[in-house]
C-alpha cells in the first residue's frame, strides 16, 4: 500500500495546475496586446476547479484543460483588439499571488506528511 499524494495533497495539487494554465492563457493575452483582432481569453478558475477536483456533477469528461472563456472589453478598440493592459496586467498579478498561496498549502502538506513519516 502506497502513499497516493493526489489524496494526500487534495485539492491542492488541481489547484497549482489550472494557476499554470491561466498563467500562460494570460500571458498571451499581454503578449498578444497590440495584435490587431485578437480576442483575450480567460478561464473560470472556479468551474475548473469544481470539475478537475469531481465537485460538478454536471462535468464532462474532458481532456484536463480548463474551457476558455473570451473577456469582454470595457473599452472596444478599433482594431478589434480587446485586451486591456491594465485589466491583464492585474489579472497576472493576482493569478500569480493566488499561485504562490497554493503552492505554500502544497509545502504545508509535504512537510506535514513528512513529519508524518519520520514518526514526529
Amino acid at each position: 500500500m502506497g502513499l497516493q499524494f493526489d489524496k494526500a495533497l487534495g485539492l491542492h495539487a488541481d489547484a497549482l495546475r489550472l494557476r499554470a494554465d491561466r498563467t500562460k492563457v494570460l500571458a498571451s493575452n499581454l503578449a498578444n496586446e497590440s495584435t490587431p483582432g485578437y480576442q483575450a481569453r480567460d478561464v473560470d478558475f472556479a468551474q475548473a476547479l469544481s470539475r478537475a477536483s469531481g465537485d460538478d456533477p454536471f462535468a464532462v469528461l474532458d481532456s484536463g484543460a480548463p474551457e476558455l472563456m473570451y473577456r469582454l472589453p470595457q473599452h472596444a478598440s478599433q482594431d478589434g483588439n480587446t485586451v486591456e493592459l491594465g485589466v491583464e496586467q492585474a489579472a497576472f498579478s493576482q493569478n500569480a499571488a493566488d499561485f504562490a498561496t497554493s503552492l505554500r498549502f502544497v509545502d504545508m502538506k509535504l512537510k506535514g506528511l513528512a513529519k508524518a513519516i519520520a514518526g514526529q
